[in-house]
């Protein structure tokens, strides 16, 4: 495992990180314990140093798990997300009287005295023209509550102007079907030292390559309830490819690379852009941390493999995707 450095925060992280909405069980199904442990544990024994949680996922179960985790291992950083635990989602939510509260829960929640880094998790467009919202969390961080803070964004835009504020990272959707950040935003991101996680890095799955046109997912699972944007932003499922689309464009990408693992593959795609300080990958057991991790051990993409990549995007994904997000 390589470590990389999180923008202004300074910590080094596992360039393979861990994102935990999955952790304790699959999307829809109850929360398990012990397999939140073990898949922390196994994550952290091949050299997982930072956890991404949020104080909605699994009802604030997921950060609980991160939080016991944390107090006893003391060399492991983490992001919480804040926001989104009440539905509907709205403007209101970040406003100065609900972060502080939000913070305050996700403290006693962790049981730590302060969060490493905090960031809003995908907040509307218009929260970014709220500077009291910024302006709080600075608060916050003179108060001890929170070390640092950012935010979760939906688009490359939100990003950008949110590095108007004193943010010192972002989380973006950033995978082999979405590839615009890399244009301008990581640029951006270096030059103001901003450090960048990447979600959602396998598509929802679709760059496994393991999908077919038949495959099943339960029916709470976000793959069959938000595949139009039902629940939440569209570009969350899928990253917002259309899903026979993503299986063709994925099993080409498995043909024209030569390779039957796509999703370790995929991982190490992110992994070539040194603006990236670390790609966050789910697990929902232990048993898949092996698949994620092994992505830090594979060599570097060839220039005719990220010509492929490129290739395949633009001919299968980027029309609509590039434009919408």
């Amino acid at each position: 495992m390589e470590y990389r450095t999180f923008g202004k925060t300074n910590f080094k992280i596992s360039e393979v990180s861990l994102g935990t909405w999955q952790l304790g069980g699959k999307w829809g199904t109850p929360f398990d314990e012990k397999d939140a442990h073990d898949t922390l544990s196994e994550a952290y024994d091949r050299g997982v140093n930072f956890f991404d949680t949020a104080d909605g996922y699994q009802g604030g179960k997921s950060e609980q798990a991160v939080g016991e985790f944390v107090k006893s291992h003391p060399d492991v950083h983490f992001t919480t997300k804040i926001g989104r635990k009440e539905e509907p989602l709205s403007a209101e939510h970040f406003n100065p009287d609900h972060l502080t509260r939000y913070v305050d829960d996700s403290l006693k929640n962790m049981g730590v005295d302060a969060l490493d880094c905090v960031l809003l998790h995908c907040p509307p467009m218009s929260v970014y023209y709220m500077p009291e919202t910024f302006f709080t969390l600075d608060q916050l961080k003179k108060a001890g509550k929170i070390k640092h803070y950012g935010v979760s964004v939906e688009r490359v835009e939100e990003a950008i102007k949110a590095m108007s504020y004193g943010i010192s990272a972002v989380e973006i959707i950033f995978n082999m079907f979405r590839l615009r950040p890399a244009e301008l935003f990581f640029d951006l991101a270096k030059k103001n030292n901003i450090g960048i996680l990447a979600r959602v890095p396998l598509a929802s799955g679709l760059l496994t390559g393991k999908y077919t046109a038949d495959t099943k997912f339960a029916p709470e699972d976000h793959r069959t309830t938000n595949r139009n944007g039902q629940l939440f932003d569209k570009g969350e499922t899928f990253s917002g490819v259309d899903y026979l689309t993503g299986v063709k464009a994925a099993n080409e990408l498995k043909e024209r690379l030569g390779t039957d693992n796509l999703a370790a593959l995929a991982l190490r795609y992110i992994l070539m852009y040194d603006a990236v300080s670390a790609v966050i990958p789910g697990a929902s057991n232990p048993t898949q941390i092996e698949r994620n991790t092994t992505a830090a051990d594979l060599p570097a993409l060839t220039d005719e493999q990220m010509a492929i990549v490129k290739d395949v995007y633009d001919k299968y994904i980027k029309n609509p995707v590039e434009y919408l997000w």
